[in-house]
């Protein structure tokens, strides 16, 4: 069960919604507010009613930011409400000082942006862990410190989201996914891609298919240049794993094929079906992966398929993968996309 369902099912007639709620584990009916905003249903009005004085002040700045408007002054205002002795939300005050950090560094004031954002993961923590704001106050943190340039910092935050704590399935997905581009920056090989496997496996387990696709690329990519059979299923490999101590020597990469084969097939069948659309950065990768493997004959249907591209750079890479009049043919596909475009 999940906020969307929630959605649907009210968009479907149903009104008696409280077990629906119980079911996914919330207490409190301002996320399904906030998704109901996002999808445009009128499950917000039927909500408004269950919410605290707290938490309508923050739906409000929820409309004001996808609407733009959002500003200093509305949040102080929802301050208010969250800090009054009689309508108090020490949590809810922890996600405001979260809003008011990312409208300071939207405004370019650093400092005020660093002070808020770090008492509002500190606050949260203490009140709600794990809870849906915790978990969006540490990925804005550790997307604050990258912006900054400093990404030991976000690496450090990305550490906090422990997959043990409780944290959600998608929040460990896409902090998992920003640490293995991070440790790759570094060179921290072995650390890249068990945090890109497990982006890529709790992507799988939260139903996010797109951020399971673009993590297990990532692991595909890493893992390519590190194969060997004697290596065990990496998933014993990192069961126990955990960030290096300072001194600490990194374990050498050493992935199974069957592994790397697995997460590429896995991808390969779950991305974006069909091969049209002028932009297929999926599509591009996946088969430039499918090549380094010498595994070509997944993509054998889109190899014949060169009337249904519509993305060049994907026909050109196709071109450059394929031989005799197959190549052909996707070298004047090519010169027929460029036509178009340029027409």
């Amino acid at each position: 069960m999940n906020p969307e369902e929630i959605v649907q099912a009210f968009d479907n007639g149903e009104r008696k919604l409280e077990p629906l709620l119980e079911k996914m584990g919330w207490k409190s009916w301002l996320g399904v507010a906030e998704l109901g905003l996002v999808m445009d249903s009128q499950i917000v009005d039927f909500i408004r009613e269950r919410l605290s004085p707290a938490e309508l002040k923050v739906l409000e700045l929820v409309e004001m930011r996808l609407s733009g408007e959002i500003n200093l002054d509305s949040i102080e205002e929802a301050l208010v409400v969250a800090r009054d002795p009689e309508t108090r939300d020490l949590s809810l005050e922890g996600r405001l000082r979260m809003e008011r950090g990312l409208v300071y560094f939207e405004k370019g004031d650093i400092e005020n942006a660093r002070d808020d954002l770090t008492w509002a993961e500190t606050r949260l923590k203490s009140v709600a862990k794990a809870s849906r704001d915790h978990d969006i106050s540490l990925l804005n943190k550790a997307a604050f410190h990258m912006s900054i340039d400093e990404p030991m910092m976000a690496l450090h935050t990305h550490g906090e989201i422990s997959r043990t704590a409780g944290h959600a399935h998608e929040t460990i997905a896409i902090s998992r996914g920003q640490a293995a581009r991070i440790h790759l920056a570094f060179g921290h090989i072995f650390d890249a891609a068990r945090c890109a496997f497990n982006s890529h496996k709790y992507a799988i387990i939260s139903s996010q298919t797109g951020l399971a696709v673009e993590a297990g690329a990532i692991f595909v990519e890493i893992a390519s240049s590190f194969l060997s059979e004697e290596a065990e299923k990496f998933a014993d490999q990192i069961v126990d794993s955990v960030p290096l101590s300072v001194g600490e020597e990194a374990p050498i990469l050493q992935v199974n094929p069957s592994d790397v084969n697995g997460v590429l097939e896995w991808c390969i069948k779950n991305t974006e079906q069909g091969y049209s659309g002028v932009e297929r950065p999926d599509l591009r990768a996946l088969v430039m992966l499918a090549n380094r493997l010498g595994r070509n004959e997944l993509f054998e249907d889109l190899l014949n398929s060169s009337g249904s591209v519509e993305d060049a750079m994907l026909a050109a890479l196709c071109a450059s993968i394929s031989e005799g009049e197959v190549a052909n043919e996707w070298s004047e596909r090519v010169t027929k996309i460029m036509t178009l475009q340029d027409a």
